[in-house]
């Protein structure tokens, strides 16, 4: 497994020192859970869309990105996402990162400071170049359509 290191800071050292920083609960899980940076508590009403804030900013390394995505369990237990699952957090970006989660379930949703709200993931990137062209080749599937399988 390839080890990529990332710069990481707090915005505000002496307020965070008490959330944990991100990291995995287990030895093959590829997310970093993130905590929110909140103060006390937050209430997410049915269908409210908040942007949880972190408290943190990184220097991901050219050639990779984070892709922020929502953690299963509050998904499946609670209904709790990411608007713009998965957010992109790109190589050149140094503001502080925060998750714009909604609750897409059917009751109140209670964030507390440190309660872990998302994960990121690292994944490498590569430059595309593309080419114009008149003609593509053809394929099974073909032009079926969005959500067509062609068979």
């Amino acid at each position: 497994m390839k080890t990529v290191t990332i710069a990481l800071q707090r915005l505000f050292p002496d307020r965070d020192r008490d959330l944990p920083l991100p990291g995995t609960m287990t030895a093959g899980a590829s997310g970093l859970d993130l905590p929110a940076a909140v103060a006390g508590e937050i209430t997410l009403a049915p269908g409210e869309i908040r942007l949880i804030p972190t408290g943190l900013v990184m220097a991901i390394p050219e050639g990779y990105e984070g892709q922020i995505r929502p953690r299963s369990g509050l998904a499946l237990k609670h209904g709790i996402s990411l608007i713009n699952s998965p957010g992109t957090i790109d190589s050149d970006y140094r503001g502080e990162i925060g998750l714009p989660l909604i609750n897409l379930g059917p009751a109140p949703y209670t964030i507390r400071r440190g309660d872990r709200v998302a994960q990121l993931v690292i994944q490498e990137v590569c430059r595309v170049e593309l080419r114009l062209t008149s003609d593509l080749e053809a394929t099974v599937r073909g032009g079926g359509g969005f959500g067509h399988s062609g068979v």
